[in-house]
């Protein structure tokens, strides 16, 4: 028999024999690391922990989680075992139940997995229960996952013999995408029938406890799994919706059957309890409750009516945002919110984006078609070009808070946070490529600022390349992306920025660099993000005249420190619970009169908080104090200011603070500065 080499993560070479598997090699390192090992990776890819190595290659265990109750501390590698395994308990548990129930696709998503089920009865959260309990039955037996593997041939007999089109098409696909054998998963060990397809079957992976037929349940799978069931510590159901195969609305209609899983019973009551905590949070029931915007289908989905009050906040967001700017050496544009095809055809937008814009509209008077503006930069590249450039004009950059349209699907769409029309605080900086990594740098500290300035602490960055050089979803030549994702690299470095590289997320027109910022509940949402494009400049061909007397093309940097407008609005909802911090707040103080008597002092306070610039109002109704106390702190005014005849004759007023409660009697004239000061903007002298 063979030998192999297998490198560990801390470059340890091991020595094993050919047909060794991760388990074999954990076993070796210590009996505490076999014990806590579900799975690999091996060479990056993840593994079953009884699946043969596939000889010389780079091997990382990965292990159940060592601390209970913390879901945020969990490797996500681990989770993906777990909710993978649970994904096809579920899908056996509701065959049980619903034996001609037809399995169409089933994999693990970021908070659990899913299945969609091909089912003419309907499944509601009742039967939630019932599936449960067959799942615990699962469980508790213990059963190992065994994988076994088929020829191409002998595994498409195999799935036409059994009916299921779905699994045939799934397997088509792997086989067109180059997969050169087909797998499947097998709960409950595997005993290959003396003829037929299965007698071909070349048996992968054998846990402890495989090779008997006792209760077995397989499914067309790429894996991997947990070594058994009994690896699941914690799982629950958590709704069910309609679906779609392959998302196409005309096709075959499924039910899919959302859960999570865990390892231990306490990370699955954390999150839990953080899902009560994001449903009392949830921007779309907080901005309808506050007032802050609406949605309406009579306008459309996806498309944000901003109110009154949140159209305050916005407009406070805005005017921050633009000061800096302004500080920092940007000009403010404004461009139309259409554009000819023509223009998008020349950024690349079309056809490299055509699939999320709405579709073009021919005029009346003109045999020219538009589009809605799926992006701000065609248009400021148009403003570059309309004026001659000398090196000594750039850096050029050129701001604005500019809407535009995107069609997302139905499906996809979530109040502020995924909606068709939003607005971006976008900016592009035209510049030499000597200015290229100062600029970038610049941009990048303008990110860190504003998510500094509103709490988001924990920060992750993301370096976003090409998936392949070789792929046509992106523009211009391949020394142009070399370079440029050269030069985003290198920045984050020698900033020392802790960062991740993703293939594949890269804008079609360069490289770019997206911030991953984790809310107070411990949820990711992407909002700014720098990108750095050569490609652009070279399409709209774009010039200045360099200290050679000789023309030059600019290099693009795209820069959204928000994001959007929306999307940040709908994260800082959620973030501050709607209890927005003063400087935001749509209304900063509310005047509360004893009685009606005291209008007339209650009128006085309310001017001397205008003069000083505060959004203040006053309660003129009926009712009692106590009431209209109550009233302001659900709506979550920072500051409720009741009078009443000792103030007036004092000239006080007795503050009460939206989370410390009763603060007592204030020199009126005291509490306007205090408030004057705490509501300025950061960064305001």
């Amino acid at each position: 028999m063979g030998r192999m080499q297998v490198t560990l993560p801390d470059g340890t070479v091991l020595e094993a024999e050919a047909g060794a598997t991760p388990a074999g090699i954990a076993e070796r390192i210590g009996a505490g690391l076999a014990r806590a090992a579900v799975g690999a990776k091996v060479a990056g890819e993840r593994w079953d922990l009884y699946r043969p190595l596939p000889g010389d290659t780079r091997l990382e265990l990965v292990t159940r989680p060592k601390k209970k109750g913390d879901p945020d501390s969990q490797d996500p590698d681990a989770l993906y075992f777990v909710r993978h395994s649970a994904a096809h308990v579920m899908a056996e548990a509701i065959q049980r139940l619903w034996p001609h129930a037809q399995l169409a696709y089933g994999p693990p998503v970021e908070n659990g997995f899913y299945y969609d089920i091909a089912l003419d009865e309907p499944i509601s959260s009742e039967d939630f229960p019932r599936i449960e309990a067959e799942m615990e039955q699962i469980v508790a037996e213990a059963r190992p996952f065994t994988r076994y593997e088929l020829p191409p041939d002998a595994g498409l007999a195999k799935i036409r013999a059994e009916g299921n089109k779905y699994k045939l098409d799934n397997a088509e696909r792997a086989l067109r995408a180059g997969a050169e054998r087909l797998s499947f998963y097998v709960t409950g060990g595997f005993a290959p029938p003396a003829q037929g397809p299965a007698a071909t079957a070349e048996l992968v992976t054998t846990p402890p406890g495989a090779g008997t037929a006792e209760g077995p349940w397989e499914d067309l799978c790429m894996g991997p799994h947990l070594p058994g069931t009994g690896g699941i510590g914690a799982f629950k159901l958590m709704s069910v919706a309609t679906s779609h195969w392959h998302g196409d609305v005309s096709s075959d209609r499924f039910q899919r059957v959302y859960g999570t899983a865990f390892y231990f019973r306490e990370d699955l009551a954390a999150y839990l309890e953080r899902l009560e905590q994001a449903k009392a949070r949830d921007h779309r029931v907080l901005g309808q409750k506050l007032g802050l915007f609406t949605l309406d289908e009579q306008v459309g989905p996806g498309l944000v009516l901003w109110k009154p009050r949140g159209a305050r906040v916005r407009a406070v967001l805005q005017d921050f945002l633009q000061q800096e700017l302004f500080r920092r050496g940007y000009e403010p544009v404004y461009t139309p919110h259409v554009g000819k095809v023509d223009l998008y055809r020349t950024s690349g937008h079309y056809p490299f984006y055509q699939d999320a814009q709405f579709p073009p509209v021919q005029m009346r008077d003109s045999e020219e078609q538009y589009l809605l503006k799926p992006m701000n930069c065609p248009h400021h590249c148009k403003i570059y070009q309309s004026d001659p450039h000398s090196y000594r004009d750039l850096p050029v950059r050129l701001a604005e808070f500019g809407t535009v349209y995107r069609f997302e699907q139905s499906g996809e769409l979530m109040g502020m946070t995924r909606a068709r029309s939003f607005t971006q605080d976008d900016a592009h900086i035209f510049c030499t490529e000597d200015q290229v990594r100062d600029e970038v740098r610049a941009t990048l500290d303008l990110v860190q600022f504003v998510f500094s300035t509103f709490g988001f602490d924990d920060v992750h960055v993301r370096l976003g390349t090409r998936a392949d050089a070789e792929s046509e979803k992106y523009a211009g030549s391949d020394a142009a992306w070399q370079r440029a994702e050269r030069e985003l690299r290198e920045v984050l470095e020698e900033l020392d920025a802790s960062y991740t590289e993703e293939a594949g997320e890269a804008a079609f027109y360069g490289p770019k660099v997206d911030f991953v910022v984790r809310d107070v509940l411990g949820r990711d949402w992407q909002l700014g993000t720098v990108q750095l494009d050569y490609n652009l400049p070279e399409r709209f061909r774009l010039e200045y005249v360099g200290a050679d007397n000789a023309v030059h093309r600019p290099v693009m940097i795209h820069r959204a420190p928000f994001g959007s407008m929306e999307r940040f609005m709908g994260i800082l909802i959620e973030h501050y619970a709607g209890a927005f911090p003063l400087w935001l707040a749509p209304e900063q103080a509310r005047v509360l009169p004893v009685s009606e008597k005291h209008l007339g002092y209650g009128e006085r306070v309310l001017a001397a908080l205008e003069r000083v610039g505060l959004r203040a109002t006053l309660d003129r109704s009926s009712e009692r104090v106590n009431a209209k106390i109550r009233a302001a702190q659900e709506e979550k005014i920072p500051y409720m200011l009741v009078v009443g005849g000792k103030d007036e004759s004092a000239g006080t007023v007795s503050v009460r603070e939206r989370s410390a409660g009763d603060e007592g009697a204030l020199e009126l004239e005291a509490f306007v500065e205090r408030a004057r000061r705490e509501a300025a903007p950061p960064g305001a002298s």
